[in-house]
């Protein structure tokens, strides 16, 4: 059995929340799930999925949220503002015969790039970082010394670009590195600009990884199965719940208590699985499959209940509406979903801190939809209201 389908089993063995090894406890029940995520009684350590770093916790949260909306504007501005040249980029990057998940990846990569980091010898770092830890698999078929190897010099060169900037006035952020170099400016420590680099990694790893992956799922799911219906809000939605990028989400408690009649220590770890919690048959009908048309008339019935995908409470990815954005407006340009064929030799995901599509090939027929959107007509492109995956 591969990982998921442990859980699966372990779930149907045991109940959705269950010991998985010594001092790990797993949460797949969704009221309990969200006390733990909205940190209901401050049982448990501050801690941020997305702010987290190896030289401790970016901080404070009003730092944190000031940072996620001023990178998310950024980002949706960006992406507003090149509207235009989307078709474009979507038909040149998305061959008729395309690798994915990493063709999701690049993609999103190229669209974003100009606006996460400047030309350069940083922008080839960074370039690297892309191919050698952000696609699916990547890290496994790099070796360890040379990951760390590639880590440490993309770090330095962040931390001297992140200092150099720290001494320009700038008015309006031109790039995420100007949004960085503007936060916590009472600390210019060495550490302070190390934290500031680990999350630049942080940001990037959603824009590239977690939203690709998103939109690699999108199409796999939709692809494999073409008489599910639905419309591309619903395909996105419901690729959220079935396949959530996010997982699982780790908390450390901060002093003993019970949860759901289960003791919980200060050395445990409790992991929210949403993965599980999506699963909640009482929610959601037909849990297993994959049906876009449950989301026709908005969120399911019950469904706000046991949906999960981008956290809950106070460190809910304050921009989720932006990457469910970002993935329908490229969908709506790839060829209509009647022209797809997937080929794979495994139907297995990458399961690793991000749940990715298994590798697989898209071969398309006929004409690209960048002139007419998905079904022949244009495609509408929303401007208001977006938010970035990012805390």
């Amino acid at each position: 059995m591969d990982e998921l389908e442990t859980l699966d089993d372990l779930r149907a063995r045991h109940g959705p929340i269950f010991r998985r090894g010594p001092g790990v406890l797993y949460v797949g029940e969704p009221a309990e799930a969200k006390a733990v995520l909205a940190d209901t009684g401050s049982r448990y350590r501050e801690h941020s999925d997305f702010f987290q770093t190896g030289k401790g916790l970016f901080g404070p949260r009003s730092a944190q949220q000031e940072v996620g909306r001023a990178a998310r504007n950024l980002l949706r501005d960006h992406w507003t503002a090149r509207s235009d040249r989307l078709a474009a980029i979507v038909a040149r990057e998305i061959g008729p015969d395309s690798r994915w998940p990493d063709a999701g990846n690049l993609l999103l990569y190229t669209c974003f790039r100009d606006v996460l980091v400047p030309e350069g010898e940083l922008r080839r770092l960074v370039d690297q970082v892309v191919r050698h830890a952000v696609l699916a698999g990547a890290r496994e078929r790099r070796p360890v010394l040379l990951r760390a190897a590639l880590r440490y010099r993309v770090r330095r060169a962040l931390v001297a670009e992140l200092s150099r900037r720290r001494t320009r006035d700038v008015r309006a952020p031109a790039d995420l590195l100007d949004v960085l170099a503007a936060a916590a400016p009472d600390d210019s420590s060495r550490t302070a600009l190390v934290r500031l680099a680990e999350v630049f990694l942080s940001f990037l790893f959603a824009v590239v990884g977690s939203t690709g992956f998103l939109l690699g799922w999108s199409v796999y799911l939709r692809a494999t199965a073409p008489g599910a219906g639905g419309d591309l809000a619903g395909v996105v939605r419901e690729a959220l719940r079935l396949r959530p990028v996010a997982w699982n989400f780790g908390r450390f408690p901060a002093e003993p208590h019970r949860l759901a009649g289960t003791e919980v220590t200060t050395s445990d770890e409790v992991v929210v699985c949403s993965y599980l919690v999506h699963r909640d048959s009482r929610f959601w009908p037909d849990a297993d499959e994959f049906r876009p048309q449950r989301w026709s008339a908005g969120m399911p019935p019950g469904g706000a209940e046991a949906y999960i995908p981008f956290g809950w409470g106070t460190h809910t990815c304050v921009a989720a509406g932006f990457a469910v954005q970002v993935v329908e407006d490229v969908l709506g340009l790839l060829p209509p979903a009647g022209q797809w064929r997937v080929e794979a030799r495994r139907h297995r995901p990458h399961v690793a801190a991000a749940l990715a599509p298994p590798t697989f090939t898209l071969r398309t027929n006929g004409a690209r939809t960048g002139e007419g959107g998905e079904h022949g007509q244009d495609h509408p492109r929303r401007t208001g209201g977006a938010q970035h995956p990012q805390e």
